[in-house]
């Protein structure tokens, strides 16, 4: 209620020296776009466990842009085309039931601007079972960078691994 009634004030006052309704916000410029940006990754994550999940490879792939590349304690794998992302991808979710996991969401860590186009985002993959208790979880770091039409794309990952104590 405070801020809501510190608003109208503030508008009040404002418009008394010409400032625009645009201009007033309650919180700094930095800020709101560091919002906007979280909102844009974490709907980019939730699609991707979505199409996880679901064993789409397709629609995975549109999620990335290529070149790209794919590092863990495995291997390092380099992506040349959206062909190999969704074969690649695809086969996640029988490698997951397996294990009895069916779900998960992504939970971003931290989140890092790198210039205008680059973002660094740290995520955590809790393994949900059917019943949607936490089995387990894995994590990532994630280069994401923006294409020319201005999206964010998955362009590599290093891969963490799964959390000790977990399958």
């Amino acid at each position: 209620m405070y801020h809501a009634v510190t608003q109208v004030k503030a508008h009040a006052m404002h418009a008394s020296s010409g400032m625009a309704d645009h201009q007033l916000h309650s919180e700094p410029r930095g800020e709101r776009s560091a919002h906007a940006l979280r909102a844009e990754a974490q709907d980019l994550f939730n699609q991707l466990a979505q199409a996880l999940t679901r064993g789409d490879g397709a629609r995975v792939a549109m999620l990335w842009e290529t070149p790209a590349i794919v590092i863990s304690d495995e291997g390092v794998i380099a992506i040349a085309t959206a062909a190999q992302i969704a074969e690649y991808f695809g086969g996640a979710k029988s490698q997951y039931n397996v294990r009895g996991i069916v779900d998960t969401r992504a939970d971003i860590r931290d989140l890092e601007r790198i210039g205008e186009r680059i973002v660094i985002a740290s995520v955590r993959w809790p393994y949900l079972d059917a019943a949607g208790k936490t089995v387990g979880a894995e994590s990532s770091d994630y280069t994401l960078r923006r294409d020319d039409a201005g999206a964010l794309k998955i362009r590599g990952v290093l891969m963490h691994g799964v959390e000790p104590g977990t399958h």
